[in-house]
């Protein structure tokens, strides 16, 4: 019988020695905070706090000058927790890695070093294909914070972001329902004898959960819509407090509206918000209620809904208030600044330890849902999909 030759030489077929991985050195992060410039952008993404730690562990950070201002943070504050103040806008582009609130502007983009890392929140449905362009350009390595996800399916920051959304809407509606602010002079709460204000929310998540506890709170009589039972199901279990809920239907939503002193939009939907309260049924509310519509950002609840500004935050229509500021937790600056700055440090400290991001990024799953662009490659299929861009998947880019 005739030797079948082997593919294999001996001494290919000798057992040989276990590679192990060897665990690279902690690494210096170099990390620019510029000053924001977007409109009325008051918050920043670590406090004095942060950066003393992550100084403390070796890094370096420089500040634009007067970049704490909007949080009443000084400089001075930043310097003796360890950061350099820059006057200079490049200098702090010139780092390695640059956080930010809003996306950087293309003149932004233009002052950053190839190959750099941007941390910052994405925005996709006010971008365009310009600003990816030149992301890709400079090869960017580039991670949404609004799009990282912990491994429990949670989106820690908009989850934070939305909890004081949340709980600001009640306190904004309080504010405009009083005699000073076109309101009809009703007191947001319960007191013996008087009977409790009204508030309506639409929307079962995060935003209408906390806008629920807090109302519940003051001793506000709360009813909340949402199409998902499961999730007023969750809502009545978080709250522990029997509450009114309902799936949306329009006669049911709008006797409720006619009722009511305050209505408030928190839907979220995964394209444009729904249209859940057309004008007509804004037309039969109370003369002085307050409607103010969280979901504003993605289209608004309401079909009266116009954006405004922080500086001009009403518009009365039918002799209903409304309250439409896109960016409500920028109101509460420090508040969300610490919250930002809280979320932010932990990945920081690790991306170190980790030996810089792209290793960080192996084993955090996290930072890759986060992550758009690896050095120039976009890897987001929203993206992708939404401005006819070219995809590639992370994991044929990091393994």
């Amino acid at each position: 019988m005739a030797k079948i030759p082997s593919p294999f030489s001996k001494e290919e077929l000798l057992p040989k020695p276990e590679m192990l991985e060897i665990k690279r050195n902690k690494d210096e992060l170099y990390i620019g905070i510029p000053k924001e410039t977007h409109f009325e952008e008051k918050r920043i993404c670590l406090t004095p706090s942060a950066v003393e730690a992550l100084t403390s562990n070796g890094h370096r950070i420089v500040i634009e000058s007067g970049a704490g201002d909007g949080t009443n943070y000084s400089d001075n504050e930043y310097s003796e927790a360890g950061a350099k103040i820059s006057y200079n806008a490049n200098d702090v582009f010139a780092c390695n890695i640059i956080l930010k609130i809003e996306p950087p502007s293309l003149d932004e983009i233009k002052m950053m070093n190839p190959q750099s890392v941007l941390f910052s929140a994405m925005q996709l449905k006010t971008q365009n294909k310009k600003y990816f362009k030149a992301l890709a350009k400079k090869r960017i390595t580039a991670i949404a914070f609004d799009y990282i996800q912990d491994k429990h399916g949670i989106f820690p920051l908009v989850k934070s972001l939305s909890e004081i959304a949340g709980i600001a809407s009640i306190l904004i509606a309080s504010e405009l329902m009083n005699n000073l602010n076109e309101g009809n002079g009703l007191l947001l709460g319960n007191i013996g004898g008087v009977p409790p204000s009204k508030v309506v929310i639409i929307g079962a998540g995060t935003v209408g959960e906390f806008a629920a506890r807090t109302a519940l709170g003051l001793g506000v009589s709360v009813e909340v819509f949402d199409n998902s039972l499961t999730k007023l199901r969750a809502l009545q279990n978080k709250l522990k407090f029997p509450i009114a809920t309902s799936t949306i239907q329009p006669k049911t939503l709008l006797k409720s509206l006619i009722d009511c002193d305050v209505a408030i939009g928190a839907y979220r939907g995964k394209a444009r918000t729904p249209v859940f309260v057309n004008e007509n049924m804004v037309e039969q509310m109370k003369d002085g209620a307050v409607i103010i519509d969280v979901s504003i950002d993605s289209g608004g609840c309401f079909e009266t809904s116009e954006v405004t500004t922080h500086s001009h935050p009403t518009l009365i229509k039918h002799g209903v208030i409304h309250y439409c500021v896109p960016n409500i937790p920028s109101r509460y600056s420090r508040t969300a600044s610490v919250s930002i700055s809280n979320i932010f440090t932990p990945y920081l400290l690790n991306i170190g330890e980790q030996g810089g991001l792209e290793n960080a990024a192996r084993f955090d799953k996290s930072l890759q849902k986060g992550m758009y662009f690896y050095h120039g490659i976009l890897t987001n299929k929203t993206i992708s999909d939404w401005f006819n861009l070219p995809l590639t998947d992370i994991n044929l880019l990091i393994f």
